[in-house]
């Protein structure tokens, strides 16, 4: 894992291997920036579940590194309803977006996205130079 933590503390990003344990270091360095940041755990909880997720389908689907970033609101970051939200961000190098589709009851994957949209303020797509990149929202405030 690489990394950079800027000196406000506002933002952090990381590049992940594509290998087995780039979900189980993200979890760890999302939590922990997360509690250094002083979010609301039950924000901090969801985060880390959606992150995983994400990872998840990165690790399964692409080849190259997976890129995570986290930035908090800022003054002037324009929330319309003034309570902000965390953006979190997870890039990969496949250009394809992800398929939301509806897992059936017994099968044991395909509900990452389910849990994206269900749970974050606002998600979506974007292709970049390299790859895509899905993103998603969480309230901060009630």
């Amino acid at each position: 894992m690489s990394g950079v933590i800027d000196t406000n503390g506002a933002r952090a990003e990381w590049t992940f291997p594509a290998q087995p344990d780039a979900v189980r270091v993200a979890r760890h360095a999302v939590r922990d920036t997360l509690r250094d940041w002083g979010l609301d755990p039950a924000v901090g909880d969801m985060t880390v579940l959606l992150v995983s997720e994400l990872v998840t389908n990165s690790l399964r689907y692409a080849s190259g590194p997976i890129g995570v970033r986290m930035a908090l609101p800022g003054p002037g970051d324009g929330s319309a309803d003034g309570a902000g939200a965390l953006l979190v961000e997870v890039s990969d190098p496949l250009p394809d977006p992800p398929t939301e589709r509806t897992a059936a009851p017994d099968d044991e994957g395909g509900r990452g996205l389910q849990l994206v949209a269900g749970s974050a303020r606002r998600w979506g797509t974007r292709r970049g130079r390299t790859g895509k990149t899905v993103w998603f929202e969480l309230a901060l405030t009630g």
